[in-house]
């Protein structure tokens, strides 16, 4: 988050517990009751707590404002408050049984949504309900007549909002604007997911090359990395080419390279002839619109089967002619074991000729 939008949090967090109570207490208990018993549920940006009481317990209030979890600590003796940045969640993997978060995530740049929802995606066990709320709209920025000046915001549509939930492994039951809210003339969308079991987006700004599978393993879906089964020669083949040099850390392949990795189809499964048609082009549209919205260099397709599969029957190794989404497009052979005809040195010379591709 921003960190002015923090600075107004810390100083005028009793005028906010004032101004803001709870509106949506059926939304938080009907969260509570879809969580496993037990299990630790997570309020990320909790502010005051209003909502704290409502998720059940054991609950951890999550909030960057260390202003809020003094009130908060104080409206619900029972949480445990954790000050903490949504971008950057210091819980261990699948820590969490369930999520709340009203009117939070609207504080987090636009193409820094995937990384945080990212984020929320790994804190949480496969089948976690997730609940959030958004501001409706198409602005970025600080809003005009805002009674708590300062603050910066982040507007979605639903079918925008829908993909990065898709994308970071959700499965949205509900994200719709509910009318009859109004605020200020502003409409809110309501979200209802569950985290699958499989790979969120590793996304982001200034992509140099964005890889995409075909979908993940389930394997790969439960260590948190894609290509991460033995035997696959993906991350060695990368190491080699030099477009990484970490192995099998995606983050930093991100961060530190310009790499981001989606997939295709983002249901995890054991093989990939299970998929339908009808997974196919609705993964191709999203990642046609991802594409589209960060721009990459690059597109690389890893895994020539799929891409005929999905997008072009017809197609071969190498840059594909047209492109994909608006910008250039390599499809490369699959680097799973059981493709052993196409060896590791021809894998890292096809990564090598989609990475000299971002720089033309």
């Amino acid at each position: 988050m921003e960190q002015r939008t923090v600075d107004v949090y810390e100083a005028r967090a009793l005028e906010w517990q004032a101004a803001r109570p709870a509106r949506l207490l059926d939304r938080a208990e009907a969260l509570a009751g879809a969580v496993e018993p037990g299990a630790m549920r997570l309020d990320a940006g909790c502010g005051p707590g209003a909502h704290l009481a409502a998720l059940g317990e054991p609950v951890v209030g999550l909030d960057a404002a260390f202003a809020m979890l003094e009130i908060a600590r104080q409206v619900s003796p029972g949480a445990r408050c954790v000050q903490a940045d949504l971008e950057h969640l210091p819980v261990r993997p699948g820590g969490f049984g369930g999520a709340w978060a009203n009117a939070s995530y609207l504080h987090v740049a636009r193409v820094r949504l995937p990384w945080a929802l990212m984020e929320l995606h790994q804190s949480l066990r496969a089948g976690a309900p997730v609940a959030m709320t958004m501001r409706r709209g198409s602005s970025e920025g600080v809003l005009a007549g805002d009674d708590f000046p300062g603050r910066i915001f982040t507007e979605w549509e639903v079918e925008p909002l829908t993909d990065v939930l898709v994308g970071a492994g959700f499965s949205v039951q509900e994200c719709a604007v509910d009318s009859a809210v109004v605020s200020r003339r502003r409409e809110w969308i309501h979200v209802r997911a569950t985290r699958m079991r499989t790979l969120p987006d590793l996304v982001g700004p200034n992509l140099r090359l964005l890889l995409c599978g075909l979908n993940p393993s389930e394997y790969s879906a439960d260590v948190g990395v894609g290509f991460a089964r033995p035997g696959n020669r993906f991350w060695p083949a990368a190491l080699s080419a030099g477009i990484v040099t970490r192995d099998r850390d995606p983050r930093h392949a991100l961060l530190e390279h310009g790499v981001g990795m989606t997939d295709l189809v983002k249901r995890a499964s054991p093989r990939a002839d299970v998929l339908t048609k009808a997974e196919y082009r609705e993964g191709a549209g999203r990642l046609e619109r991802l594409v589209r919205w960060l721009r990459p260099r690059v597109v690389v397709f890893v895994g020539l089967s799929g891409y005929r599969a999905a997008i072009d029957a017809s197609a071969t190794a190498g840059e594909q002619r047209g492109g994909f989404g608006g910008v250039s497009a390599y499809v490369m052979p699959n680097p799973s074991g059981i493709n052993a005809h196409v060896t590791a040195d021809d894998l890292a010379a096809h990564l090598r000729a989609a990475a000299l591709a971002a720089y033309r």
